[in-house]
């Protein structure tokens, strides 16, 4: 294992040689997961290196860039390039399954919605691109849900400081309140729907 904490290292020295572009770039690609990207963004926050903004910012154009990529791949690949090449993108097609039955389900709302599940909040980018939902309205929903992500990873970053690798362990009680807000919202979401779909029905 010290192989690939060597990696990690390496890794983390290379996003802060490049500041807040090695945020933007290391969202966007997602080699490591964005809890650390953004940690340890908050952890060179708190050594003065960059601006808390400047590190939100740039965490959330990461990941609304990385979901860009996603919609691409949905809208111009589809499934077919999804069961050649998702495992390379750790993207499984029963994931992607789910995803687009939620999609269809529910429309384009879970697109903020599902930001807040895990493994969802990235897959649920594809069915977007192959639905061809608007891009404008893709990209507004993905930045929404995107921002309280990086204001929040990167702040416990800050205030952990030289203890920022224990991050997972301090997000979990405000991560768990934040899926339940997003699954309160998808019940008001699917009950407004089903509304309006019986006042057209009438």
């Amino acid at each position: 294992m010290d192989w690939i904490s060597n990696v990690l290292h390496e890794l983390l020295l290379w996003i802060e040689s490049l500041g807040y572009f090695g945020i933007l770039i290391g969202l966007m690609i997602e080699v490591i997961p964005s809890e650390i990207v953004l940690g340890y963004g908050g952890y060179l926050v708190s050594e003065d290196k960059i601006s808390y903004i400047g590190a939100v910012i740039f965490g959330t154009l990461g990941a609304v860039g990385q979901n860009w990529i996603l919609y691409a791949i949905g809208r111009f690949g589809g499934r077919p390039l999804v069961e050649k090449y998702g495992k390379y993108i750790k993207i499984k097609p029963k994931h992607v399954d789910l995803a687009e039955k939620w999609f269809n389900k529910y429309g384009s709302g879970i697109v903020f919605t599902a930001r807040f599940v895990p493994i969802m909040r990235q897959v649920i980018s594809i069915p977007a691109g192959m639905a061809k939902m608007p891009f404008l309205l893709f990209t507004t929903l993905t930045a929404l849900a995107s921002l309280p992500w990086s204001l929040l990873f990167v702040y416990l970053g800050m205030k952990l400081g030289d203890q920022w690798e224990t991050i997972d362990e301090k997000a979990g009680q405000y991560v768990q309140p934040a899926i339940l807000i997003a699954l309160a919202l998808l019940i008001v979401y699917v009950i407004f729907k089903f509304v309006r779909s019986r006042g057209k029905s009438v």
